[in-house]
Order: C-alpha cells, then sequence, then structure tokens
C-alpha cells in the first residue's frame, strides 16, 4: 500500500468543487453515462453554449468577481469622484490550474500570474484598475505588496502591459493597445491571435475594429478628423492614430489587402456595441 498524496488529494477535492464537476456528475447519475462520455459532453456543451451563455447568464460564474472601475477613457489627472464609472466582471481564479499554482508556489505566485490578466481584462471591457482596486477589492492585501507586484513584473516581464489607470494617458496604452490590436488585423491576424496575443476578449476586438472600420468609411466620404471624432463620439486622439494606419495601408499591399477585407465584412455584419 503505497503512502497518501495529501497535496494530490487537496487538489481533487477542489476540483470536484467546479460548475464542471458538477455537470458531469448530474450527466453520469442522471443518464448513466461513463465519466469519459461525460466529459464529451461536457466539451461539446463548452462549444455550442458557452460563447452565449457568458454574456446571457445573470449570473456571475465560480471564480469571477464584479466590481466598479473608472472608463478607460478618463484621464489620469481626473479625480476619481467625477469620473465616468463601469461595472465590470474579472476572473480572478480560472480553475484547476490557479489550485495548483497557489499550492505550488503560494499567494505572491498567483498574485503577479493573475494581475496582467485582470488589468487587460478590465481594459477590454472599456475600465482601467488601479492598485488600490487590486488590493482592495480583488485580492484584499496591502497596497503596498501590490506595488512590489508591479515592480516584479516590470522587471521580470517587461514586455508584458499591465495596463493601470495611474499609467495610462490620452496618448498611452489606451489608445496603443486600440491601435495595435488594428495593425495585428491588416497584418493578417484572426481575432483568435490577436485576443491570444493582446490578451483581449473577442467582443472587444470585434468592437475596437467596427470602430476603425466606420473611421476608414468616414474619411473615404472626405471627413476630416474633427467631423469623424463627433459622429462617432470618440476621442480625436483616436482617430488621428486611426487616420494615420489608413495613410500607412496606402504604402502596404498587405495592409492594403486586409483592410478592403475588414471593410467587407463591416458592410456584410451588423454593428454590435461594447467596450469603446
Amino acid at each position: 500500500m503505497g503512502s497518501r498524496n495529501v497535496k494530490k488529494e487537496e487538489l481533487t477535492r477542489l476540483e470536484s468543487k467546479s460548475l464542471d464537476a458538477q455537470f458531469k456528475t448530474v450527466v453520469r447519475d442522471g443518464l448513466g453515462c461513463s465519466p469519459f462520455e461525460a466529459e464529451a459532453v461536457l466539451d461539446a456543451v463548452r462549444e455550442v453554449y458557452f460563447p452565449f451563455l457568458d454574456e446571457a447568464s445573470p449570473q456571475s460564474r465560480p471564480g469571477t468577481v464584479s466590481l466598479v472601475a473608472v472608463c478607460a477613457d478618463e484621464p489620469a489627472g481626473k479625480p476619481v469622484a467625477a469620473c465616468e464609472k463601469r461595472t465590470v466582471c474579472l476572473t480572478l481564479h480560472r480553475g484547476p490550474e490557479d489550485d495548483q499554482l497557489l499550492q505550488r508556489e503560494g499567494a505572491r505566485a498567483f498574485r503577479r500570474a493573475r494581475i496582467p490578466d485582470l488589468c487587460q481584462e478590465a481594459l477590454s471591457q472599456g475600465a482601467l484598475l488601479t492598485r488600490e482596486d487590486l488590493a482592495y477589492h480583488i485580492f484584499f492585501c496591502n497596497p503596498a505588496t501590490i506595488s512590489r507586484d508591479l515592480r516584479f513584473l516590470r522587471t521580470e516581464a517587461p514586455d508584458v502591459p499591465v495596463p493601470l489607470r495611474s499609467t495610462v494617458h490620452d496618448i498611452g496604452p489606451v489608445l496603443s493597445h486600440r491601435v495595435a490590436i488594428v495593425r495585428l488585423a491588416l497584418e493578417g491576424k484572426t481575432t483568435s491571435q490577436i485576443c491570444t496575443i493582446l490578451r483581449h476578449s473577442p467582443a472587444a476586438v470585434t468592437n475596437y475594429l467596427s470602430t476603425f472600420a466606420r473611421t476608414a468609411y468616414l474619411a473615404r466620404e472626405g471627413m476630416q478628423e474633427g467631423q469623424i471624432a463627433f459622429l462617432l463620439r470618440r476621442g480625436r486622439g483616436l482617430v488621428r492614430k486611426y487616420l494615420e494606419l489608413l495613410d500607412a495601408c496606402t504604402n502596404e499591399k498587405v495592409m492594403a489587402y486586409h483592410l478592403e477585407e475588414l471593410l467587407r465584412v463591416s458592410a456584410a455584419g451588423p454593428k454590435k456595441g461594447g467596450p469603446r
């Protein structure tokens, strides 16, 4: 008889208290399926229904946290009390992989692994987090702890963007991320690839590309920067960056080709609202 693996048993217990485990138990007991068959049914449900259930469900998924954050378009120097706010839903705990990370490396490694994704997820929903948001509303620790984590990320992972309200300005990461998304699309990257590269949601990427396409249409109608910004209700800085990308397309055959494809798809599909 072998010795017990206490840590493995702990992870197994945690995993058995997930929605996936609950669903597989219902399928096994109700339909008499084997564990393999229950897993296959779960995979099919994920593929078909999850893209719609995420947006349609009035109840947050386990592992998520909802909080009110300042809109990304608000300048950094503006008092928080005077800023427009937005409610965002963030994925704090991803499931078994985070259980393993916490058990193996502890809370500090968990925070440092999640902070970039949480900040990007908030930005994709049109808001920016602060150190206080991360400390008091998400990780329940001291802001000084978050500051140490951010210093570590800047040193050890300088290429990983961590968009915070304190570091974002009108011509900074908020616009840079939008322009970067459009540029990747003009280089031929798919929505899935862009989401992986910049850690944005598909809905946010689609919205940014839609705004760029409308900017391109209005520019082709002869409208100027200020007129386009007024009609689309977007900042002039963003419109200016998009117009610069359009100029770049005139000298790049690949970008010009994907621009026409983007405009064709945009004209064929419905316009959806979302983060700006």
